[in-house]
């Protein structure tokens, strides 16, 4: 089986040893992503949008896996401040709605920088079509 790395162009991607998603066979996993927090869409004191962000995003990396919103079997969402859970549960459901993977919401001590509320990881399988 062959394998394709996503990668974003991330300094952190070197730095680090990894890439944004992996594709092995039918199998996706997404490394755990925040949102681009720009100030003025994504501020970094709105969970909502910063939800929005991060799936806008990823559905761009699994289609260049072949893949989309609906292959997703699975989410694992983290935050920061656990009151939020509805701020970030009406975004992701914007994309879930109909597709119900099974998820996780966890409530953590800090992310890598203190203007990211959400950060979400991502497990999907391609399905014959």
């Amino acid at each position: 089986m062959s394998r394709k790395n996503i990668l974003t162009g991330s300094p952190w991607e070197d730095k680090m040893g990894y890439c944004r998603a992996v594709r092995i066979g039918n199998c996706i996993e997404v490394s755990g992503t925040v949102a681009i927090v720009d100030g003025t869409i994504v501020k970094a004191n709105d969970a909502h949008a910063q939800t929005l962000n991060i799936l806008e995003r990823v559905e761009k990396v699994l289609e260049e896996l072949d893949a989309c919103m609906k292959d997703v079997i699975r989410t694992r969402i983290f935050t920061t401040d656990v009151s939020l859970f509805e701020d970030i549960a009406t975004a992701h459901a914007k994309y879930f709605k109909d597709v119900k993977p099974t998820t996780g919401f966890y409530g953590i001590n800090q992310l890598v920088a203190p203007e990211y509320l959400v950060e979400i990881e991502f497990t999907a399988i391609i399905t014959e079509k």
